[in-house]
């Protein structure tokens, strides 16, 4: 588990490389980092985060990690936007391609309207979006198998309880969380066929993944149903979710970034989504000369999701309860156990 550990560390380091601050007209901010040399000393990596920005403790923090460790290995120069409002994200991505940019990174599916509008238009530019499928001759989609790392915490959770009932808090109701609800309510299934799994949703809305005072009072509402145990799958509106299980004295699952620091004794553990790692293969590519566009897929197999354990949960996980989880991962990797996808549902249902 050293990639969770280094995850942890990526944040807190890449502070200290930040400098010069500009505004761009009309847009939120934008932001220059010191470069160092190396073998992509020269080249220019723009960064568009989401709505919500640095400090989510999650999905953006994770983007931006993997663009500082870009920094420190290959000494790129890191630009990273930060829109105030989904309006914008369009101008961000159109500016770095002007700007000749090597590469521009849309953070989250919900640039994909965006991307597809300003990428034919650049075509010498090297894109990448997170968390979608953007089908162009320039643009690497960079998607993940949640639903395998949500099966293991799902599974995980179901163990530690002792009501028979777990939680699930989601952000914006759309299929990508779903992905995440349907493989943690499998995990949990597996090991009690009559586990009862709540579900909540903050809202239909981008808004619903930063509102932690939701977040909250929806997992309030499950711990007063018996949960024991809520994986949220929420931006910071999770953040809402581990305060509540604090307070009640049980637990919460954190998401993409290792979240278990947030609340010692109280985050059972975190599904891991090596958001940092994908952007850094990315990167890493565009420096080789060896860019690919098309489909680049992270789950299990390829570390690029998964569990985390470190000194903050370590005493909440057994040994036996360990040896389950990583006896139902190999299983997973190996294909014997076959973890719903919830897009593979959607189609089916549309065919």
């Amino acid at each position: 588990m050293e990639w969770v550990r280094r995850s942890a560390l990526l944040s807190a380091a890449s502070v200290l490389l930040l400098a010069a601050v500009i505004v761009l007209p009309g847009c939120g901010k934008d932001k220059k980092a010191e470069t160092r040399e190396g073998p992509g000393a020269g080249r220019t990596v723009g960064v568009v985060l989401s709505v919500g920005g640095l400090g989510d403790k999650s999905f953006n923090d994770l983007a931006h990690a993997g663009l500082m460790q870009a920094v420190r290995e290959m000494g790129i120069r890191p630009v990273y936007g930060q829109p105030e409002q989904m309006a914008e994200d369009e101008k961000y991505l159109r500016d770095y391609a002007e700007q000749g940019f090597d590469l521009v990174v849309a953070v989250g599916f919900l640039m994909k309207d965006a991307l597809e509008d300003v990428a034919p238009e650049y075509p010498e530019t090297h894109f990448a979006i997170i968390d979608c499928i953007v089908e162009a001759p320039n643009v690497a989609s960079l998607v993940f198998r949640e639903h395998e790392g949500s099966f293991l915490v799902g599974a995980l959770a179901q163990m530690k309880t002792r009501t028979g009932t777990v939680g699930f808090v989601g952000g914006m109701d759309i299929p990508l969380i779903h992905k995440f609800e349907v493989g943690y309510a499998e995990g949990a299934r597996y090991v009690d066929p009559d586990a009862e799994v709540l579900i909540s949703y903050v809202g239909s809305h981008p808004g619903a993944f930063h509102d932690p005072v939701r977040g909250k009072s929806l997992a309030i509402a499950q711990f007063d149903r018996g949960a024991e145990v809520i994986f949220h799958a929420a931006g910071s509106s999770g953040n809402g979710v581990i305060d509540a299980a604090a307070e009640r004295g049980l637990y919460a699952i954190g998401v993409d970034a290792n979240q278990n620091y947030m609340a010692p004794g109280h985050v059972l553990t975190s599904m891991i989504k090596r958001v940092d790692v994908a952007v850094l293969k990315t990167i890493e590519s565009v420096v080789r000369g060896s860019f690919r566009p098309g489909v680049h897929e992270f789950g299990l197999a390829n570390e690029g999701v998964g569990y985390a354990l470190d000194e903050h949960n370590r005493d909440l996980l057994p040994p036996d309860i360990l040896a389950r989880v990583e006896d139902l991962k190999a299983r997973i990797v190996s294909g014997e156990i076959k973890v719903t996808n919830y897009y593979d549902t959607i189609s089916q249902d549309e065919s």
